[in-house]
C-alpha cells in the first residue's frame, strides 16, 4: 500500500543538509584548487551529500 508523504513536513538532515562550498571546504580542508573545482561544478552552494560523493578527500588513515 503507498502512502501519501508531505514533503513540507519532513526534516532536513544530515546528507540532506544544504551547505557553501566555503564552509564544507574549511571543515574537510580541502585544497584551494578542489574548492574551486567544486565551486566550478555546484555554485556557492550544495547538499552534503553530493560534495561528499564528489570531493577528492585525501586518506585519513595513518601508515
Amino acid at each position: 500500500m503507498s502512502k501519501h508523504i508531505d514533503t513540507n513536513e519532513l526534516k532536513v538532515e544530515g546528507a540532506q543538509q544544504v551547505m557553501t562550498i566555503k564552509d564544507f571546504a574549511l571543515k574537510y580542508k580541502l585544497t584551494s584548487d578542489e574548492q574551486l573545482r567544486l565551486t566550478k561544478l555546484f555554485g556557492m552552494f550544495a547538499t552534503k551529500q553530493e560534495l561528499l560523493m564528489n570531493a577528492r578527500l585525501k586518506s585519513r588513515i595513518r601508515h
